[in-house]
């Protein structure tokens, strides 16, 4: 059976946050977080349905799907002070460290498509997400450098591998994982784990637009893979676990100059 995940009061994110390295709320919490109704973020679950293959998995698979987008978050003295932007397209790129199977390489996605980007919606979310960054980093004044992907994990090999690295870091300050949405799946367990030691939390992400914060630095994360629902479920597409991952940077996008 799987376990719900520890749901944290918007009141206690930040506290939660700083003691554990991680922090999950709802979906009413994220949106009252941004400013928004929850209505305003279920407006984009289309766009999942719209990704093209990850044309980079090291494996073989043919079970994912994705996007990827880049923005800036300059510092304001609120959240709405804020001011987002979208940085020019460029690879994502991962050092080796942190990413054994896929990094050290650049990988090219398409963008995210302009109903989210365009979105003062998406604006809000970034930078009120950047706002818990900077608390949690104790830096009112930091620039964050975001990247955002929209994944796909479908059943079309008959097995999905959300994290196919296993479990890791992201080389980050801060990962928040959103859970978009499931469909007809069994598995795709979340699982947080104290970096320095054994100390681990596991948990199921069920209620769309529900979402994980990660202190990158503190702990290591994975999610694992995920079956069709019931026996006499067909592998395919249409069994699928829907996520957006935004990672949360200061000092500049991680790249090779960056590493070297």
């Amino acid at each position: 059976m799987s376990l719900p995940p520890p749901l944290t009061a918007l009141s206690d994110l930040d506290t939660q946050l700083a003691g554990s390295g991680y922090a999950v709320i709802d979906a009413a919490s994220l949106a009252r977080l941004c400013g928004l109704d929850t209505t305003a973020l279920r407006q984009w679950d289309a766009c999942w349905d719209d990704l093209p293959p990850d044309g980079w998995l090291r494996d073989g698979g043919r079970y994912r799907r994705r996007r990827h987008g880049c923005f800036v978050v300059m510092p304001g003295t609120t959240p709405a002070a804020r001011r987002v932007s979208q940085a020019p397209r460029r690879a994502h790129w991962q050092p080796v460290e942190y990413n054994a199977l896929h990094g050290g390489i650049e990988r090219w996605f398409e963008p995210l498509p302009p109903v989210m980007t365009d979105d003062p919606a998406w604006a809000s979310l970034l930078a009120s997400l950047a706002e818990r960054c900077a608390t949690l980093r104790g830096d009112p004044q930091a620039t964050w450098f975001v990247e955002a992907h929209p994944f796909r994990i479908d059943t079309t090999d008959g097995i999905g591998r959300p994290t196919p690295e296993g479990a890791h870091r992201d080389g980050v300050d801060v990962v928040v994982v959103i859970l978009v949405g499931r469909s007809r799946i069994k598995g795709g367990e979340t699982r947080v784990f104290d970096a320095r030691g054994p100390q681990g939390m596991r948990f199921t992400l069920a209620e769309p637009w529900s979402a994980l914060l990660l202190d990158d630095e503190r702990v290591i994360h994975e999610s694992t893979p995920i079956q069709p629902a019931d026996a006499v479920g067909q592998p395919g597409p249409g069994s699928h676990r829907d996520t957006l991952v935004l990672t949360f940077r200061r000092g500049g996008f991680q790249g090779p100059a960056a590493a070297g």
